[in-house]
């Protein structure tokens, strides 16, 4: 049945990200279905106020281990002190992201490189690191999050297009090589997702929510718990067939085309 198959009590998982948004929506969302969870992301106070909110209104473990997902040796740290609270890692969502548009011909060498370090580099570094216990346990699911940029691209934004669908890249890659080894990878890249703080920095670009949403297929933005369904979907034993995959969330698909009433 598809309920048993989203119960993940026993298991543990890892959300990069994780103080607020689309990470915490789906911290909360897994530690709902029974997964003790570590919510990693830079800001203390914030991550380990989320931290607390989800363990009581989930019943389940759930600690804040602060890291900077840049930093090898943190990342190091943030899996190490997994295994040591939990004893293993079945899930790994890699979702701290983000990143400064700008136009092509004004992005300066160390802004390239730190949206490839937050977007990709960062992904690699937590993928290699829970990957050695998955495969030493023979299982795992690692979902990573793209964004619609890394399959059409965004203007102002090539710095970011490019991370992105390295990281879809990556994650087919990852599905290629680790899938001998039971474990499972997909990405999910995101549409509109009307969190706080994107609905914060679209004000600061002068971009309207509502009328952003009135020109998606289905008329409005998303939300964090939209984005966190896939997530959880793609983690859990109802996709175990599913791997090296990508999958928008994001509205429906915009369209050229005559205008219909």
């Amino acid at each position: 049945m598809i309920t048993e198959q989203l119960d993940f009590t026993g298991r543990t998982a890892i959300v990069t990200g994780g103080g607020t948004g689309i990470g915490y929506a789906t911290a909360m969302q897994l530690a709902r279905l029974g997964a003790d969870v570590v919510v990693a992301a830079r800001t203390v106070d914030e991550l380990e106020a989320a931290a607390k909110r989800i363990a009581d209104a989930s019943g389940s473990r759930c600690i804040a281990v602060p890291t900077d997902v840049k930093d090898e040796e943190a990342v190091i740290r943030m899996v190490e002190k997994t295994i040591e609270e939990f004893g293993r890692i079945d899930v790994l969502i890699n979702n701290a992201g983000g990143t400064r548009m700008g136009p092509l011909e004004s992005i300066p060498t160390r802004g390239w490189d730190s949206i490839f370090e937050l977007n990709v580099r960062s992904a690699y570094f937590c993928t290699r690191e829970a990957g050695k216990q998955m495969i030493a346990q023979k299982s795992g699911s690692i979902i990573n999050i793209s964004s619609g940029a890394g399959e059409n691209g965004v203007k102002g934004g090539a710095h970011y297009s490019a991370a992105k669908s390295a990281l879809q890249m990556f994650t087919r890659v990852t599905a290629a090589e680790w899938g001998r080894f039971g474990i499972r990878a997909n990405c999910v890249a995101a549409g509109a997702i009307a969190s706080e703080r994107v609905l914060d920095a679209w004000k600061v670009a002068g971009l309207d929510a509502d009328e952003m949403g009135a020109a998606i297929p289905l008329g409005r933005t998303g939300t964090p718990d939209e984005m966190a369904n896939m997530i959880v979907f793609f983690a859990s034993d109802a996709a175990s067939y599913i791997t090296g995959q990508t999958i928008g969330v994001n509205g429906g698909p915009a369209l050229g085309g005559i205008q219909l009433d």
